[in-house]
């Protein structure tokens, strides 16, 4: 028994996450910012809408609620408490369970070569369980999904960079990705948007003598060439290459400190200095 989680592309640049299982009609969807191409995708394969997470309120994360409601109406809709955000059947918090009937609640990871990610099962049932994670800045209430190998982070964390601060604090947004980083390096980390060569040309400006920026721009520049999306990532990856988890690298630390003009003292102070430079010099 096999679980799938694939890429929906919608607006210019947003990935909405499908879940399903081979064989069974059952699936949720992460974040559809639009119905269309959900409706599209689930009449092809012959699927039916169980579930959908909701990370943060966002027009281009919430957009297609109200249809997809309306269509399903059984839906089951898991969010943070916002009241920018209706339609909810469930509000989640930190540390909470969601538990998504017909998926197994122990899945493994294999390959991420395809943008198709295949899941294993071990039989263990048949449900899938997911732990939330606040992981506010971006957005004050915006919250994540994990299980043990899969993290839904909305745009907390993209490929090889972060989501701009609106109404959360810069503060906040530098401790949810510390506590993004302490997860299993091997975690795969399915991000909402595809910002990648974007978010590598940043990282190469910090660190410009980075091999492992360097392989990953040819990396990325070879799956979009193909048409392939650059995500999911992995943890692991990303701590080698996203300047926004390295801030306390020596030469993430000098760079931030050049932006700044003056020393910086702990990896917030860094965090934040990068995060101005993306948004005022790069972005």
């Amino acid at each position: 028994m096999n679980l799938t989680i694939e890429p929906i592309p919608a607006f210019e640049d947003n990935y909405i996450w499908l879940l399903h299982r081979p064989g069974d009609a059952s699936c949720a969807v992460v974040d559809p910012g639009q119905a269309a191409p959900v409706i599209e995708r689930l009449r092809r394969d012959g699927l039916r809408l169980d579930a959908i997470l909701i990370t943060h309120h966002h027009g281009d994360h919430i957009g297609g609620l109200a249809e997809l409601r309306q269509r399903w109406p059984r839906v089951e809709v898991f969010g943070p408490r916002d009241p920018r955000i209706p339609g909810l059947t469930r509000v989640v918090a930190d540390g909470d369970r969601v538990r998504l009937a017909g998926f197994d609640p122990k899945p493994s990871r294999t390959g991420l070569e395809t943008g198709l990610d295949q899941v294993r099962s071990d039989g263990a049932g048949d449900a899938i369980e997911l732990e939330v994670m606040a992981v506010p800045g971006h957005t004050a209430t915006h919250i994540a999904y994990r299980t043990d190998d899969c993290l839904f982070c909305g745009d907390t964390l993209f490929a090889a960079g972060c989501g701009r601060v609106f109404d959360g604090r810069v503060e906040d947004l530098a401790a949810s990705l510390r506590l993004i980083a302490a997860l299993p390096p091997s975690t795969g980390c399915y991000c909402a948007h595809e910002y990648t060569l974007a978010n590598l040309g940043f990282a190469r400006w910090v660190e410009p003598q980075s091999q492992a920026i360097a392989a990953a721009i040819a990396a990325a520049e070879q799956r979009r060439a193909q048409g392939l999306p650059t995500v999911p990532t992995t943890l692991a990856d990303e701590l080698s290459v996203n300047p926004f988890l390295r801030t306390a690298e020596p030469v993430v630390i000098a760079a931030a400190e050049r932006f700044a003009g003056a020393p910086l003292d702990g990896p917030t102070p860094v965090f934040t200095a990068l995060r101005r430079w993306k948004d005022e010099r790069y972005d």
